[in-house]
């Protein structure tokens, strides 16, 4: 599905079946649900997807259920639909991060700009996602040793003063060094801090300091 997928979310079947044709005829994937709830039980996919979601529904409203996304926001952006949003609502929306708000009747040409900026927006995501993830294999691949090497290049420290901390001489941490640079990727030193930068602000480094205590 290299355009991406749509899960269209109304209560009213009328609108599921336009947007759904529209969808289809600009090439793109779509899925439909009458109801949040339905949507909530599904197992969300690997691929760029977006939503397409009806305000006034209901159980679960569609702010409830960006709410209840909220952890998803970029890589399953919302693009909200409604025939009597009212402007409290829609600043609401806009701010927990929607990519647009459009009032029923919309404009088709309108409403397929927003998805496509909703698609723009997951596939940024998914594609910053997968970056990270051969990220935190390349580091997990790493040696003990390597690792510690590696934490203390990205510091700016020296091969001496990190075969000293270490207790080892400054030809085995060169050698180690370029080992690190090899099995990550790096071509330089800057590649290096900014690999080490992405796994520190995911989280991943603090996860495994933790299992290596264990």
């Amino acid at each position: 599905m290299t355009n991406g997928l749509v899960f269209v979310i109304d209560d009213d079947p009328s609108v599921r079946r336009s947007v759904s044709r529209l969808l289809r005829s600009h090439d793109r994937h779509v899925q439909t649900y009458q109801s949040a709830k339905d949507f909530l039980d599904l197992e969300l996919p690997s691929i760029p997807a977006c939503i397409v979601l009806d305000l006034q529904m209901p159980e679960v409203n569609g702010l409830d259920l960006q709410r209840l996304l909220a952890t998803n926001r970029d890589t399953l952006p919302i693009v909200f639909i409604s025939g009597h949003g009212s402007v409290l609502a829609s600043v609401r929306a806009m701010k927990e991060g929607a990519v647009d708000f459009l009032t029923k009747p919309f404009d088709d040409n309108q409403l397929m700009a927003a998805i496509d900026a909703a698609l723009d927006r997951a596939k940024g995501a998914h594609e910053r996602q997968n970056a990270l993830h051969r990220d935190q294999l390349a580091f997990d691949s790493l040696t003990q040793r390597e690792r510690q090497v590696c934490l203390r290049v990205a510091e700016g420290m020296l091969n001496k003063q990190i075969g000293c901390e270490l207790g080892t001489s400054e030809k085995t941490i060169k050698a180690q060094r370029g080992q690190v640079m090899q099995k990550l990727g790096a071509h330089s030193v800057a590649d290096l801090v900014r690999l080490v930068e992405r796994l520190h602000a995911s989280g991943h480094l603090r996860r495994q300091h933790s299992l290596a205590e264990n």
